[in-house]
């Protein structure tokens, strides 16, 4: 093992253990929703288990994850995704896969970071036969 996969296996099972943490430590809301709560689960939780897994599969380095530790790192998320929902009263088996919320988190850099042109003619972004004349 690599001195890179190392690394990321000890991060990813310290992300484990303190999502197994929040979830014996997590009380529903008496009120629900608790949206400070349930945005902490995603900003500390869900969140860094799903950059883990983008830092470690591009740049180059494409990282080996074992099936345990894949599996960890999977179930760390689903864990603190069910504890979100949970903060909103709601019950749920979260059953994503990581590889899934890495694809929607880089599609959503990607989109979000895009440069529209602004100086395109209005009839490109109509999309009547009128308008498309003026092409």
């Amino acid at each position: 093992m690599s001195s890179a996969e190392a690394r990321f296996h000890r991060r990813i099972h310290e992300l484990a253990d303190r999502a197994t943490a929040n979830c014996a430590e997590f009380a529903p809301p008496a009120d629900p929703p608790n949206e400070e709560q349930a945005m902490e689960y995603l900003r500390e939780g869900a969140g860094p288990a799903v950059s883990l897994y983008v830092e470690a599969r591009t740049g180059g380095m494409m990282v080996h994850f074992p099936p345990d530790e894949y599996h960890a790192l999977e179930g760390a998320m689903n864990d603190w995704l069910e504890l979100y929902a949970a903060c909103y009263g709601v019950d749920i088996t979260a059953e994503f896969t990581i590889r899934e919320a890495a694809e929607l988190l880089v599609d959503t850099s990607a989109f979000a970071t895009r440069r529209y042109k602004p100086h395109l003619p209005n009839s490109v972004h109509d999309p009547s036969p009128s308008a498309r004349k003026g092409l």
